[in-house]
């Protein structure tokens, strides 16, 4: 206890005039790191210029402008924009309820976070609104919904038609930035709007903030002629000027609106500009006819770095000279010297003890633990879990189905993950022992690969069983499927074929999924499609007897349904209506009668390479046929669906089953029947 008593004050002298030390080095450091060198300001100017859409002008018109839903290059006149596109003569294709965008292909920088000033930008635009061919009207009766030159944070989202003029959907929540200068010509009342006639500013709402009667300029876009309109944007000032009128006509002395306006709530770093539109129970041809873009944005250069070997030295060596200077390291040492000398004859009466005290407890060295890599699949306590999803907060859910709840939650790290809690009833009911499900879990842990979730961990305590994934901001592809926003078919092939190789490398590695549906498969940040929510157990009277080859086989039919799914941008059973055909059922019949084209979902509008979907179709097709009679392995979708090999035919007629699907009940989930088709 001596020796502890002189051991302690020293310490603390120590721990004070050491801190006192560094004090003086941190303040002086500090005092250099805070003068951050500075460059020049500069101004970097994004030009866009279509004087025209037509592909002979323009020889990467494809390539800088990316069209969305119902949005198509027309070949009228010098080429132009047409959303919905015009039916031919003495057809009866419906336009109603249509919505596409049409925008540049790359983003542009139209907010400097530094200074947290939006970019300066100019654009003008001809635009002109006619009649459609399927519904004839006057042309002072034309009454769409009207234009909206848009700017937005992403290239994939289709907003809702009819009023809502494709700008927004239900996935974009209260988060979304997005601004849109809208030219509408029907009047909804419960958006505020004053007339048919008139123009909006929208800012991250369909509800415009501003709106302006075009009449007041002498301007009708109902009319039948090519408008022109000119936006101009000065970021620094935040101010506005908006103009309104003919084609072929000079700059308006007359603004339609001029004022203040702040943009940079709804702006991003990066952003995509463009047009959307919509129709309605009434429709009309939306005709953007030539388009501008010049924007304007601040940035700094950095200034080449003067530190140099000869100031490095300089610099040691002053900070030698400093603490040869500094009294308290004298005071330091002497310190230190006295409580090596007290800790040394601390250890002396130490070892007098024990020799005096033969019979004390041995002490053994403490067993020394190998670090853990930190995304390593480990172990995780229920009190973690609990911790991280909120002890399984309602909040914190993000769906259920007969195996269990996923919930969302945050570790102690602060990665955000996905929990899901099986089913204790669906767990018995399967006659399966935790034993084997943490074998299983243990496999797929293992496995790495660009479109696999990675397993971060798994529970079993208190009798409760749980996995938990890596979370994925963009969630579950059902979302985007099914919901009112339209994906486009670019993006729907690329989740196939995503969803196709993470299959096909599951299989050579002798493991399978077993539970591919829409809402296992997941979308990261850049789109691609993640398959998570394994499966892991099949039923015990199959999973012991033939697992290898059934979960495999029962992939690739659950694979077919996901690629029907995906070109028919309809879930497989529709609803209890008797009147309504099981997806599978009808794919097959369309194919009987040679229409599966018609099966292709009608939403993406005419933007769409029909000689793909009907493949991707086939290929699904061809993945529910009986197991001795076709169906491929996922290493041959693969090839199929990168045309390494053509698809073969399939049979004129849907062949019977041996255990026959019934559209009706809706229980086959590939492992069940789909095994056995």
């Amino acid at each position: 206890m001596g020796c502890s008593n002189f051991f302690f004050p020293i310490l603390i002298i120590i721990i004070i005039l050491t801190e006192q030390s560094s004090l003086v080095e941190s303040s002086s450091s500090s005092n250099k790191n805070n003068k951050k060198p500075t460059g020049p300001v500069i101004n970097v100017t994004k030009n866009l210029s279509f004087p025209d859409f037509s592909s002979n002008n323009n020889p990467r018109l494809h390539q800088d402008m990316k069209l969305l839903g119902s949005a198509i290059f027309s070949t009228r006149e010098n080429g132009c924009i047409q959303i919905p596109p015009d039916s031919p003569p003495h057809t009866a294709v419906d336009l109603r309820h249509l919505a596409g965008r049409a925008l540049h292909s790359s983003p542009i920088r139209l907010f400097d976070p530094l200074s947290q000033t939006p970019s300066s930008f100019q654009t003008t635009f001809s635009f002109q609104f006619t009649t459609t061919t399927t519904n004839p009207t006057s042309v002072n009766n034309i009454s769409g919904s009207g234009l909206t030159f848009i700017i937005v944070p992403d290239e994939f989202t289709v907003g809702r038609p009819g009023p809502w003029l494709g700008m927004l959907n239900d996935v974009c929540d209260d988060g979304y930035k997005a601004i849109g200068i809208e030219f509408d010509t029907r009047q909804n009342p419960e958006f505020g709007d004053p007339n048919d006639n008139h123009v909006g500013i929208n800012l991250a709402s369909i509800v415009s903030s501003i709106t302006i009667d075009a009449s007041e300029v002498g301007v009708n876009l109902k009319d039948g002629s090519i408008h022109r309109a000119w936006v101009h944007y000065d970021g620094q000032n935040k101010y506005m000027d908006i103009f309104l009128g003919r084609e072929n006509y000079s700059l308006p002395e007359k603004p339609v609106f001029s004022g203040p306006l702040d943009l940079s709530p709804f702006l991003k770093e990066y952003m995509f500009v463009g047009f959307s539109a919509s129709t309605g129970n009434v429709t009309q041809i939306h005709n953007i006819l030539s388009w501008n873009f010049t924007s304007i944005s601040r940035a700094v250069l950095r200034v080449p770095s003067t530190e140099t070997c000869e100031s490095k030295i300089i610099l040691e060596q002053e900070k030698i000279a400093h603490h040869r200077k500094t009294p308290s390291s004298f005071l330091i040492f002497l310190a230190v010297v006295f409580l090596v000398l007290v800790v040394l004859l601390n250890l002396y009466l130490s070892g007098k003890r024990k020799e005096d005290n033969p019979k004390d407890t041995l002490v053994f060295p403490e067993k020394k633990h190998r670090p853990r890599p930190p995304n390593k699949p480990r172990r995780f306590t229920i009190a973690e879990i609990q911790s991280a999803t909120r002890c399984f907060s309602e909040l914190e859910e993000l769906g259920r189905d007969s195996r269990g709840v996923t919930y969302k939650g945050t570790i102690s790290n602060g990665c955000q993950v996905v929990v899901k809690r099986f089913s204790t009833q669906f767990l018995s009911s399967q006659g399966l022992d935790r034993k084997r499900i943490s074998k299983e879990i243990n496999l797929i842990s293992k496995i790495r690969h660009p479109n696999l979730v990675p397993v971060r961990g798994w529970c079993f305590e208190n009798r409760q069983t749980m996995v938990v994934y890596d979370y994925l901001q963009n969630g579950s592809l059902d979302k985007w499927l099914f919901g009112v926003g339209v994906l486009p078919w670019t993006r729907r092939f690329k989740v196939v074929r995503d969803v196709a190789e993470s299959l096909s490398y599951l299989h050579s590695r002798q493991l399978a999924h077993k539970n591919l549906k829409t809402t296992s498969v997941f979308l990261d940040v850049s789109f691609r499609a993640v398959l998570g929510d394994f499966g892991f157990v099949l039923d015990s009277a199959e999973s012991r007897r033939f697992e290898s080859v059934v979960s495999q086989k029962a992939d690739v039919f659950d694979f077919g349904i996901l690629a029907l799914e995906v070109v028919g941008g309809r879930r497989r059973i529709m609803g209890p209506d008797p009147g309504e055909m099981d997806l599978l059922d009808l794919a097959w019949a369309k194919h009987e009668s040679d229409e599966k084209a018609n099966v292709v979902d009608r939403r993406m509008g005419s933007v769409v390479n029909t000689e793909q979907t009907v493949r991707v179709l086939e290929i699904g097709l061809l993945c529910t046929l009986n197991e001795n009679k076709g169906r491929p392995t996922m290493d041959e979708v693969m090839e199929f669906l990168s045309l390494e090999r053509p698809v073969p035919e399939l049979p004129p007629s849907r062949p019977v089953a041996l255990f026959p699907y019934s559209s009706t009940t809706g229980l086959c989930t590939g492992y069940s029947c789909g095994s056995f088709k």
